[in-house]
C-alpha cells in the first residue's frame, strides 16, 4: 500500500498568503486579526489562543488541532464546527490542504 504524500511547504505558503493571511498571522507573538494568530496551535485545543474572542461553538468543540483534524476542518469549517464564526468557505482540493498544513506545521511551531 502506497504511503500518502505530504504537502509542499513552499506551495502551502502561497495558499496561506492568498486564502488565509487576510484573517490570520503565523509568527510568534503575531497579532490577532479577524481570526486568531495561529502560532503554537498544533497540539492545542480549539478556542484557546490567549486574547482572541472565539465563538462558543469553537471553545466547546474539544478539537485538538493536528494534521488530521485540520485537514478535515479546512475542507468545510462551518460544517466541521457548527456555529463557528469563521466565514471561510473551505479548501476543496486535498493537495492544497496538505500543502497548507505543511506550511502551518513549519511556520506555527
Amino acid at each position: 500500500m502506497a504511503k500518502k504524500k505530504g504537502g509542499s511547504e513552499k506551495k502551502g505558503a502561497k495558499v496561506f498568503k492568498t486564502k488565509c493571511s487576510q484573517c490570520h498571522t503565523v509568527e510568534e507573538g503575531g497579532a490577532h486579526k479577524q481570526g486568531p494568530n495561529l502560532y503554537g496551535f498544533f497540539g492545542r485545543q480549539s478556542g484557546m489562543a490567549d486574547g482572541y474572542s472565539y465563538s462558543t461553538a469553537n471553545k466547546k468543540s474539544g478539537i485538538m488541532w493536528g494534521e488530521e483534524t485540520l485537514f478535515d476542518y479546512l475542507e468545510n469549517p462551518k460544517k466541521y464546527i457548527k456555529g463557528t464564526k469563521m466565514v471561510f468557505a473551505g479548501i476543496k482540493k486535498e493537495k492544497e490542504r496538505k500543502d497548507l498544513i505543511a506550511y502551518l506545521k513549519a511556520s506555527c511551531s
